[in-house]
C-alpha cells in the first residue's frame, strides 16, 4: 500500500518499505584489503554497487632482499643472502570476498594505482576503473619504470622453497618475521601494464559517472598532486566522501576542494602524512642547504626519488636557490628511464594545475621553471647511466634517480660508485621507506646520509580543522589515526580526537557503516497519477490510496498501474480454469480525523450505553463499558474495541466512531 499526499502541487509518495523487501534492504560494508594508510584499498558495498577505492601497492618488503646492481658488483655478490626473482613486491591483499565482484575502482592519485595489474589481470575482473587523466598517464611511467628496473637485471638465481613456512622460520630476521611472504608476488610486465590500463576510463574534476542506475561518483581535487582526487559516492539521500592522499598546502596541483565534502553522511579518511612532525618547508630548507654544503667542498649529492610528484617542487626549490648559493655552474642530472616523458608531462596538464601556474602557460611561458634549467644546460635527463650519460657526466654533481629504496633502480650504481667517499652525501627525500634499513645492504658507508622526509599531505591539525568545517555524520579511518605512534605515547596531538569518535578499521576487517534509512525515491507513471482522486484532510493537503505494481530494474523504482484481466471470448465456454487472472484486491479506505472524548460519550449515552467508565492513558483514553463488559482504546493513531462473543455491538460501536472519522 502506498500513500500520496498532494502539497501545494507537488506529488510525494511515501512508500511502506516492509511491503517491497528489495527497496528496504539497505546495508553498507567497507572491506578492508591493505594495512598501509597511505597506500590504501577499501572495498564499499554500497547500493548493490561494489566500488574498490584504491589499489595501492606496498612495496616494503624489497627491504628485505639485496640490491640488484646494473653492473657486476664483487661487494654485493659475496654478500651471503637469497637471490630471487620471485617475491619483490608485496600485495597487500587479502581475499575478504571475491576480486572478480568488483564493479568498478575509483583511483585517487597515480601512487594508489600500483597493483592494478594484480586486480585486473589476475582475478577475473571485468569492470571499469576511473582516474583522471594525468593520474592514469603518470601512472604508466611509475609503472614502466619499475618493469624496466626489474627486467633490465638478469637474475642468475632462482629461489621459491623459502616462501614455506617450516623453511622460513629458520631464516635470519627481518625474513623469519615476515608475515604472510606468499602473498608476495613478481613484479608484472608491461603487457599486463598495457592490458590493465586499458580498462581505464578518464573523468574530470567534479563530472557525475552513473553507475548502475544506483549511485553516482564524482572526482575532487585533493591538491596533493597532478590530477589527485577524492571522491563523492552517493544515491539520492545518502553521501559518502572518500578523502585520500590530500593537501592544503600551496604547491603546484590544484587547490583542494573542501566544499563539495559538506552534508556527508559518512566520510572515509586515509592517506595522512607519514611525517606529521616534520614541515615539509623546513624540510625543503635542509635539502637547499645540505646540498649546497656538500658541492661546495667537492662533493656530489644524491637524491633517491620516484619519477614524478616531489621531484618537480625540487627542482622548483632549486631553481630559485642555486644563483645565491653559487652553484650556476653544477650539473644536475636526472636518471629515470621515464625521466623525459615526466618532465614534459608535467608541463602539458596545464588544467590540472595551481592558477598561478595555468596563467603562465596563456602567457606563454612554461609553468614549471624545470623548463628554463633544461634549455640552460643546467638539468639534463637521461634514460640510464648508460649511452650519454657517460660520455657527458661531471662532477660534483647532483642526481635525482631511483628507487627510493636503494634496491633497484640506477641509484643502486651510485652507491657503489660514492659510498666510500665521505665528501658525499645522500639525500632521503621520500618517506615511504626506513632510510635506514635502505642503507643496510651498503654498510659500511663513508657518504653522509641526510633524511629530509617531504610529506605535503594533511597532518592531524589540518584534518581536524577540515572536519569541524565540513561536519560529516560519521568519520571512518585506519586504527593507526586513533592512537598516539608507538614510538611517541605521550603525543595525543599525532591522532584523532572527534565527537562523535571515530569508527577505526584494521587490515582484513569487515565494517557495517552507520546509515539510517530514510527514503527511497519511486517514480510514479502519468497515466496512474492522473487516476488518483485526494480527499482533502487539511486545508491545502489532500491524501488519495493507490493500488499499483512496483517495478524495479538498475535500481530504479516505478509505479505502474495494475494490468487488467484479459478478456473472455463470449464464444468460448471455459470448462475448467487452467490459468486464473490475478485477483486485484480493492484498496480498504483510509480513514482520518480524531474521535473527541465527549462527544462520544454523549453519542454513546443516546444509544443507551450510560455506564461508562474511563481511564486516561499515555496514547489517550480507555473506555470501560461496564455493563457490556467491553474495552474501547481511543489513541492517537488508532481506535481498538474489544468485544467478545457480541458482534452485534461491536458493530454498533464501530459505526458510532466512524461517524467521527473520514473515509479516504
Amino acid at each position: 500500500m502506498l500513500h500520496v499526499l498532494y502539497l501545494s502541487g507537488v506529488i510525494l509518495l511515501f512508500v511502506s518499505l516492509k511491503t517491497f523487501p528489495s527497496v528496504s534492504s539497505f546495508h553498507v560494508f567497507q572491506y578492508c584489503l591493505s594495512g598501509h594508510p597511505t597506500l590504501p584499498c577499501n572495498v564499499l558495498k554500497f547500493k548493490s554497487t561494489t566500488i574498490m577505492l584504491d589499489c595501492g601497492l606496498d612495496t616494503t618488503s624489497v627491504l628485505n632482499f639485496l640490491p640488484l646492481p646494473l653492473v657486476h658488483s664483487p661487494r654485493l655478490s659475496k654478500l651471503p643472502g637469497w637471490v630471487s626473482k620471485d617475491g619483490t613486491l608485496n600485495l597487500e591483499k587479502k581475499e575478504l570476498l571475491d576480486l572478480s565482484t568488483i564493479d568498478v575502482i575509483l583511483i585517487s592519485n597515480y601512487h594508489c594505482m600500483m597493483a592494478l595489474p594484480y586486480i585486473t589481470e589476475h582475478t577475473g575482473f571485468t569492470g571499469t576503473v576511473y582516474a583522471t587523466e594525468p593520474t592514469l598517464q603518470i601512472g604508466r611511467l611509475l609503472m614502466e619504470e619499475l618493469v624496466n628496473f626489474m627486467e633490465r637485471v638478469p637474475k642468475a638465481q632462482s629461489a621459491t622453497c623459502w616462501k614455506n613456512k617450516e623453511i622460513q622460520r629458520m631464516l635470519p630476521g627481518p625474513l623469519k618475521d615476515a608475515v604472510d611472504v606468499w602473498t608476495w608476488k613478481r613484479s608484472y610486465s608491461m603487457q599486463e601494464v598495457n592490458s590493465a590500463l586499458s580498462k581505464v576510463q578518464l573523468v574530470g574534476y567534479s563530472q557525475k559517472v552513473e553507475l548502475f542506475g544506483a549511485v553516482q561518483v564524482s572526482p575532487l581535487s585533493s591538491g596533493y598532486s597532478l590530477g589527485s582526487s577524492n571522491w563523492i559516492i552517493q544515491s539520492h539521500h545518502e553521501k559518502v566522501s572518500y578523502v585520500s592522499g590530500s593537501s592544503l598546502l600551496t604547491t603546484h596541483p590544484q587547490p583542494m576542494d573542501q566544499s563539495s565534502l559538506k552534508n556527508s553522511d559518512v566520510l572515509i579518511l586515509t592517506g595522512l602524512t607519514q611525517m606529521p612532525t616534520a614541515n615539509p618547508d623546513g624540510m625543503l630548507g635542509e635539502f637547499c642547504s645540505n646540498l649546497a654544503m656538500t658541492i661546495r667542498a667537492g662533493g656530489n649529492v644524491l637524491v633517491p626519488c620516484y619519477s614524478s610528484g616531489v621531484i618537480y617542487d625540487l627542482l622548483e626549490c632549486l631553481y630559485q636557490f642555486i644563483e645565491s648559493a653559487n652553484l650556476g655552474t653544477t650539473p644536475f642530472y636526472f636518471i629515470s628511464p621515464v625521466a623525459n616523458s615526466s618532465l614534459e608531462f608535467s608541463q602539458i596538464f596545464a588544467e590540472w594545475l595551481c592558477h598561478n601556474k595555468q596563467s603562465k602557460v596563456y602567457l606563454p611561458e612554461p609553468p614549471f621553471p624545470h623548463a628554463e634549467l633544461i634549455q640552460t644546460n643546467k638539468l639534463k635527463h637521461y634514460p640510464s647511466i648508460h649511452g650519454d650519460f657517460s660520455s657527458e657526466f661531471r662532477q660534483p654533481c647532483v642526481v635525482f634517480t631511483g628507487h627510493p629504496s636503494l634496491r633497484f633502480g640506477d641509484v643502486v650504481h651510485f652507491m657503489e660508485l660514492w659510498g666510500k667517499s665521505s665528501l658525499n652525501t645522500i639525500i632521503f627525500t621520500e618517506p615511504d621507506f626506513s632510510y635506514l634499513d635502505a642503507l643496510a645492504p651498503y654498510q659500511p658507508l663513508a657518504m653522509k646520509c641526510v633524511y629530509c622526509p617531504i610529506d605535503t599531505r594533511l597532518n592531524f591539525h589540518q584534518v581536524s580543522k577540515l572536519l569541524k568545517e565540513v561536519q560529516p555524520l560519521h568519520v571512518v579511518c585506519p586504527e593507526q589515526y586513533t592512537q598516539p605512534p608507538l614510538t611517541q605515547s605521550h603525543r595525543s596531538d599525532l591522532m584523532l580526537e572527534l565527537q562523535p569518535p571515530p569508527m577505526p578499521y584494521r587490515r582484513c576487517s569487515v565494517l557495517n557503516l552507520p546509515f539510517r534509512r530514510r527514503y527511497e525515491r519511486v517514480y510514479i507513471m502519468p497515466e496512474l497519477a492522473n487516476s488518483l482522486v485526494p480527499s482533502e484532510i487539511k486545508p491545502g493537503i489532500s491524501l488519495a490510496t493507490v493500488s499499483a505494481v512496483l517495478h524495479s530494474k538498475d535500481n530504479k523504482h516505478t509505479l505502474q498501474s495494475v494490468p487488467k484481466p484479459p478478456p473472455v471470448p463470449p464464444s468460448k465456454k471455459r470448462k475448467r480454469v487452467i490459468e486464473e487472472p490475478p485477483v486485484v484486491l480493492a484498496p480498504k479506505p483510509l480513514l482520518s480525523g480524531a474521535v473527541p472524548l465527549e462527544a462520544f460519550l454523549a453519542t454513546l449515552q443516546k444509544h443507551g450505553i450510560t455506564e461508562v467508565k474511563v481511564e486516561e492513558t499515555a496514547d489517550g483514553h480507555i473506555l470501560h463499558l461496564q455493563a457490556e463488559d467491553t474495552l474501547i482504546q481511543l489513541e492517537e493513531d488508532g481506535t481498538h474495541i474489544v468485544c467478545d462473543n457480541n458482534e452485534p455491538l461491536r458493530t454498533t460501536l464501530r459505526d458510532l466512531v466512524l461517524r467521527f472519522l473520514q473515509k479516504l
